[in-house]
């Protein structure tokens, strides 16, 4: 979010807590993207603030609803008040319930996988109008190609980078493997370690297709501990995903601390997958 934004987003979360009678004396920012996560008290809510043309809130509550009600592992809406978007100042806010985060940070590879291939079964039961994998690459592969929004990149790494999104995104979706509904980013920032267990937050990425697009955002050693996954397929989609990540870090609008530096290194890496610079295997793609 813009910086001079910070303020009124903040005070839309604590303004709209307060209307549903919740006491929020205080506002810790937690995370700062796209949209601001804040955490609100003493009431203890976590608020998500987006801008109000942010199209992502209301898909993303209803789903989170509808995915508890079923049992799986994600993060909740705050239950203390009716689970939808509030509209206050220009901003789209979401009210979620807090969770404390417990130690140890590192989460054991096999847990991981569980919590995914349980996600994943509660979504197969749900029938959710949701994007194509691919739109989201496409999104990506229109971003590389604007140079206005992604002035720094060197043109070897723009064709580079516009080759493999392609390339890839098409070969993926020719392949084709069974399809689901996806969490579409459960990458260890999205995975929380709570005194309950596992959850998996940030819904608003949800699209469709083959599980390996999503194992493809968790560490290498989560894809050992699931049975049944097509390997070539799901290193695929590691580079793919690895495309995208980079994409996200040559934008002029990135907020992501040390992003460019992180691109940077993420292209060597998509290049060493690549057979581009010699041997080399892609390794997991850091959480964005």
């Amino acid at each position: 979010m813009e910086v001079p934004e910070v303020p009124r987003a903040v005070a839309a979360a604590v303004s709209t807590a307060a209307a549903l009678g919740l006491a929020a004396d205080e506002a810790v920012v937690l995370h700062d993207s796209n949209r601001l996560t804040l955490r609100l008290l003493p009431c203890d809510v976590l608020a998500r603030v987006a801008p109000a043309a942010h199209q992502g809130a209301r898909f993303e509550v209803e789903l989170a609803r509808r995915l508890v009600g079923a049992g799986c592992p994600v993060a909740a809406p705050e239950p203390r008040v009716e689970p939808r978007v509030h509209e206050r100042d220009g901003f789209a806010v979401t009210l979620w319930a807090y969770h404390e985060p417990v130690a140890p940070r590192r989460i054991p590879p096999a847990d991981y996988a569980d919590v995914l291939a349980r996600l994943h079964t509660g979504m197969r039961r749900l029938d959710v109008p949701a994007p194509h994998f691919t739109d989201r690459v496409e999104r990506a592969r229109r971003l590389v190609a604007d140079r206005d929004r992604t002035p720094a990149l060197a043109e070897a790494d723009r064709e580079l980078l516009g080759d493999t999104l392609r390339d890839l995104g098409r070969a993926i979706g020719e392949r084709g493997a069974a399809e689901q509904l996806l969490h579409g980013e459960p990458h260890p920032g999205n995975v929380l370690t709570t005194k309950g267990g596992l959850l998996l937050t940030d819904l608003e990425t949800c699209c469709r297709g083959p599980v390996e697009f999503d194992l493809a955002h968790a560490p290498e050693e989560v894809g050992e501990h699931c049975p049944g996954i097509d390997r070539d397929l799901l290193r695929e989609c590691r580079i793919l995903v690895l495309a995208m990540i980079t994409t996200w870090r040559w934008d002029r609008d990135d907020r992501l601390p040390d992003g460019r530096r992180l691109g940077a290194e993420w292209l060597g890496g998509i290049r060493a997958a690549l057979g581009r610079d010699g041997p080399g295997a892609c390794g997991r793609p850091p959480s964005p």
